[in-house]
């Protein structure tokens, strides 16, 4: 099944066209949304995180707790319907849950696939680096992960922030 990733601004319309099962927010804790309409709570993880890769004053970072509620929501989605992974432009933190969802979903692929996969899907992708770290370390991949999002190399804006499916299972 699908994992659809995209902007805050873009959520709604995502949500009327694509009716997705399962909804993942990752914003910062004073931009962080209500479920919207078309979602259920349970299936909505909210996950409160400024888009920083290690601890800065002010800001929330990424944790092993957030970490480990992104892979058991993950894990509790069907794949009947899409899931919709979302942060405030759709280029970081969203990435970075949605490459986390589909390593934990496949756990025989080789996690440059995955990131390759999603370089092609989306030329703006920039997963948060402090997210795959963790991941990597708590799924016990031995820094491949980390070493996949570096191999995506630089990336570009044309299109940054689009709606861009990404599949679940490599």
């Amino acid at each position: 099944m699908t994992l659809i990733n995209c902007g805050l601004a873009e959520l709604a319309n995502v949500i009327a066209a694509r009716r997705p099962s399962h909804l993942v927010s990752l914003l910062d804790p004073s931009s962080m949304i209500t479920t919207p309409l078309g979602i259920t709570r349970d299936r909505h993880l909210r996950l409160e995180v400024n888009d920083v890769s290690a601890p800065t004053e002010g800001r929330v970072p990424p944790t092993e707790e957030l970490i480990l509620k992104l892979l058991s929501f993950g894990r509790s989605w069907d794949e009947t319907a899409p899931m919709l992974v979302h942060c405030w432009a759709g280029i970081s933190r969203s990435t970075a849950a949605a490459f986390v969802i589909a390593c934990d979903k496949s756990p025989r692929a080789v996690e440059l696939t995955i990131a390759l996969a999603m370089r092609r899907a989306a030329p703006y992708a920039a997963p948060n680096r402090g997210m795959v770290i963790l991941a990597d370390d708590l799924m016990g991949r031995g820094g491949r992960m980390v070493d996949a999002i570096d191999a995506m190399e630089d990336y570009s804006f044309i299109g940054a922030g689009l709606p861009f499916d990404f599949a679940a299972r490599h």
